[in-house]
């Protein structure tokens, strides 16, 4: 046998449609990015067909599809959710011409290392900009984003909303999807009450951003067609309110991009993906957490900021904490329940509560690992750097039971729970429980009123006009 028929051999089998001349894709997600950018840049488009989406960071969406109401004419079976492993296998197998990565959080050298596994099995490796996926809005766009998970950004777009309601304004608030159930349901949501939660049937980590929305009076709209969402804020808001998830970009092209970095995960602002993009675009940089953290850690984060952004606005903003009884934390045993995401494509090993466990003297924090429950389990063995805390992952009823039996297994005298979503309304924990609540408070706030006056203004006038 010769070298030419030895490299014959050697290359993957196209499938059969591959002679129709559409380039065949696979979209890497974690059900958000993905699907936004399959809506925006290739449902419509005859020159492609994806394949698939693979999944990822979220557990129990690999295995279902995207259904065919979503996803277009061209696409009357709907779209396969494969696991992220199979990436190698569905290149070769289904002839992938181009991997396209869509989702957030991950380092640059994640982002790499995914991209070399394309590029060797013969795939082209993708990311799709902003020009291309942020959708124009007819009323004025404030974004809120971060350069990771984590960094303060659903408490301070809570703070801003009121901020912009105090000057007349209806605030529409659009929440980065979490479309972890059934997708043709989630498709376009409006949730205005805790009865629309529970019709909605959301999980912990959508209640832990919607509630505190919720209980402040503002209108959060969510899904999965977000050009169906902006059609339906558009009519009832005069300014749209992003409200980033993970470190991802808006999906909305935005008048006013604000920006969050964390002084306790210095140099992770140029680190991560895509939360560098937000920091080259940001118009205004909030430092946040400036109460817990190192002098020398918010000095060190400015400078880089304005090193990377010489043309953004430096603000900050502590993240102060409120436990509504300390009594039960002093000189206990005590379990700690910190928001899930963040610990886990966070990367964070401890969060607001263990700080505050130890701040109130805390006699010990309790291990969980020993008593995690199925995905819990897992949950720690995927993310060895997470310790004696437990990370509030719900994303499903059974990992909810699951969360419930590992509290009940451990041995402790209370629990501190540290999520934005009171627990105690979804488990019934049998040991004394003190809740943690954390407020955005920036140190300057005129300077926040001086930067929102202008889109302000912009609303204002044109609610004027219309009217």
């Amino acid at each position: 046998m010769g070298i030419g028929a030895a490299v014959s051999r050697g290359r993957p089998e196209k499938s059969a449609v591959a002679g129709t001349g559409r380039r065949r894709l696979l979209i890497l997600g974690a059900a958000g990015r993905d699907f936004h950018d399959f809506n925006t840049v290739f449902r419509e488009d005859p020159g492609v067909e994806v394949v698939a989406f693979t999944a990822a960071q979220i557990p129990d969406i690999a295995g279902r599809r995207y259904p065919a109401s979503l996803a277009g004419p061209l696409y009357p079976a709907g779209i396969p959710i494969r696991a992220e492993g199979e990436l190698e296998a569905l290149i070769e197998g289904e002839g992938i011409d181009e991997v396209v990565f869509a989702y957030s959080d991950l380092s640059h050298e994640q982002v790499m290392h995914l991209a070399s596994r394309a590029l060797a099995k013969g795939a082209g490796f993708r990311l799709s900009g902003p020009a291309a996926t942020m959708l124009r809005s007819s009323r004025p766009v404030v974004s809120v984003c971060a350069v990771r998970t984590g960094c303060g950004k659903s408490p301070a777009t809570r703070w801003i909303a009121g901020l912009l309601k105090q000057a007349g304004l209806r605030v529409g608030v659009v929440r980065h999807p979490m479309p972890y159930g059934d997708l043709e349901r989630q498709a376009v949501q409006r949730l205005a009450t805790p009865e629309d939660l529970v019709r909605a049937a959301c999980t912990i980590e959508e209640r832990e951003e919607y509630e505190p929305h919720l209980a402040a009076g503002h209108v959060v709209y969510a899904g999965v067609d977000y050009q169906r969402i902006l059609r339906q804020v558009e009519a009832e808001a005069d300014l749209i309110l992003w409200d980033g998830g993970n470190n991802d970009l808006p999906f909305f092209a935005s008048d006013l991009e604000i920006v969050l970095v964390d002084p306790h995960r210095l140099g992770h602002e140029r680190t991560y993906f895509p939360g560098e993009v937000n920091l080259r675009r940001a118009h205004v940089v909030v430092v946040a957490k400036v109460d817990t953290a190192r002098f020398e850690d918010v000095a060190a984060l400015r400078a880089s900021v304005a090193q990377v952004n010489p043309r953004a606005e430096i603000l900050e903003a502590a993240l102060p904490a409120h436990v509504d009884h300390p009594e039960l934390i002093a000189g206990r045993r005590v379990l700690v329940i910190e928001d899930g995401p963040t610990l886990t494509h966070g990367g964070m090993s401890y969060g607001a509560g263990v700080l505050a466990a130890r701040r109130l003297g805390a006699l010990q924090l309790v291990d969980p690992r020993p008593h995690a429950a199925g995905s819990i389990r897992a949950t720690f063995a995927a993310y060895p750097h997470i310790g004696a805390l437990l990370p509030a992952t719900g994303y499903s009823g059974e990992q909810v039971r699951e969360l419930a039996e590992t509290i009940a297994a451990c041995d402790c005298d209370a629990v501190l729970v540290a999520t934005p979503v009171d627990l105690r309304r979804l488990i019934a924990i049998d040991r004394p429980v003190a809740r943690l609540t954390y407020a955005f408070a920036p140190t300057r706030p005129h300077a926040f009123e001086r930067v929102l006056s202008g889109i302000v203004a912009r609303s204002v006038a044109r609610t004027a006009r219309s009217g």
